[in-house]
């Protein structure tokens, strides 16, 4: 069925979202099948160092697992994230499932790691976090820390910052175009800004006015707008709207912890898996939008290869980054597509169930790791039998670990956000009666 947006949720006359914009009823097993691999992957990447360092002198000068499978996770977000704030047609709704769908266990996994560095048991603390804890903490709350140079207190934060700054983007479209600007429109402008993207400095509004600066303008930019979003009138709604787009425009474009190219490509690469989504509702020419999908992955290799890193490297380590990034983009794409071609097969049950705990796994794994590091401090003394069993242990140990997290934090969490969310939604509908 249509979807109407609750008279623009206080302020504008009411739009209609196309019907094709309803996904079916129930999971898409195919999608928690491909975020079961991605996590494999980015688990794998991050044992080389303490378990197999022969695969990580052998096979990474050439492909990144852990790229790879952020890569894949960022595909999934962009084809379901824009479908389900379309399908709530509520914008408060949108948020506050999503922010009791990611800050619960954020919040759990953040502290654990704080006290681990703390008490420098498991881990350090990063001098910037240690020196600075009121902004560096700021930072972190808003979830784009990699975005205002600030180093995350666990390493696999910095993938939220290109969630939170997508969540933005897509907030901003569907306020300011409430009957859905171009989809292809939106990856020729996100491809264009991939191909200047070289030419843009990284992290220079932090070097120009200071970290601190930065943490806090963002944030207050960041709340205010939000606010005007979830709780203004039509024009208030707009004035927010704009804003935290141009807040995450020009983070993405001179703020950047990695260069602005890579984070534009990142941010396309969400963008195609939204244009694959309206492709398979029948909401795109399929002949337009299947060469512009097709040109993504193909500009975010280009870029990587005419660019090189955005950050110094020796020669030899920025052709390894060309051939790891190149072909974790690549391979990435490609199970995507095979992923959605094989969508109407049965999934392997232990990929399906994996990909349902697969935040958990993310966030939970690390610490894992830091506690293995202890146990196993130099692998070239283990046998490769020993640390292969070590790697079922600990994938066993995360796998639990992560089923009663989900079990006890991220579910609870999520019901409770979706009722919030549909008794903040009718009361807005009342409202408007």
């Amino acid at each position: 069925m249509s979807i109407h947006l609750a008279a623009r949720e206080g302020g504008g006359p009411q739009a209609e979202v196309p019907r094709q914009a309803s996904a079916p009823a129930g999971r898409h097993t195919w999608l928690d099948a491909l975020r079961g691999v991605a996590v494999l992957a980015v688990l794998f990447e991050h044992l080389l160092d303490p378990l197999f360092p022969e695969v990580r002198t052998s096979v990474s000068p050439w492909f990144d697992f852990g790229q790879y499978g952020v890569m894949v996770f960022f595909i999934v977000s962009g084809y379901v994230v824009p479908a389900s704030l379309e399908r709530r047609g509520s914008v408060s709704g949108f948020w506050i499932s999503r922010l009791f769908r990611i800050y619960p266990l954020w919040i759990v996994v953040a502290i654990t790691a704080t006290v681990f560095g703390l008490v420098q048991v498991y881990l350090t603390l990063p001098g910037q976090l240690s020196d600075n804890p009121v902004v560096s903490g700021i930072a972190h709350l808003t979830m784009l820390q990699d975005f205002l140079q600030v180093v995350s207190v666990v390493n696999v934060f910095w993938t939220l910052s290109y969630e939170m700054i997508f969540y933005l983007l897509v907030t901003a479209i569907f306020v300011l175009w409430p009957r859905r600007v171009s989809t292809t429109g939106t990856l020729t402008l996100a491809m264009a800004g991939v191909l200047v993207g070289g030419a843009l400095p990284a992290g220079a509004l932090s070097r120009a006015f200071g970290g601190d600066v930065v943490v806090l303008v963002t944030t207050v930019v960041l709340v205010a707008g939000l606010a005007a979003i979830l709780l203004g009138g039509h024009r208030v709604r707009l004035c927010g709207a704009a804003a935290v787009a141009v807040l995450a425009i020009v983070l993405l474009a001179v703020n950047s912890r990695i260069g602005a190219w890579q984070s534009l490509a990142i941010l396309s690469t969400m963008f195609a898996g939204t244009a694959l989504y309206r492709l398979d509702q029948g909401q795109l020419r399929r002949r337009t939008a299947s060469w512009m999908i097709g040109l993504v992955p193909v500009v975010s290799i280009g870029a990587a290869i005419w660019f090189g890193p955005g950050w110094g490297m020796s020669e030899e380590q920025a052709l390894a980054f060309r051939w790891s990034w190149s072909a974790a983009v690549a391979l990435a794409w490609l199970t995507f597509v095979a992923g959605r071609l094989l969508r109407s097969a049965a999934m392997p049950g232990f990929l399906v169930r994996l990909g349902l705990i697969s935040y958990s796994v993310y966030l939970l794994h690390p610490l894992a790791i830091q506690v293995l590091r202890r146990i196993v401090p130099d692998p070239a003394l283990v046998s490769l039998p020993a640390r292969i069993a070590w790697y079922a242990a600990l994938l066993a140990v995360v796998v639990a670990s992560s089923a009663l997290t989900y079990r006890f934090i991220e579910r609870p969490a999520q019901d409770l956000g979706r009722r919030l969310a549909r008794s903040v939604s009718r009361s807005r509908r009342e409202a408007t009666v």
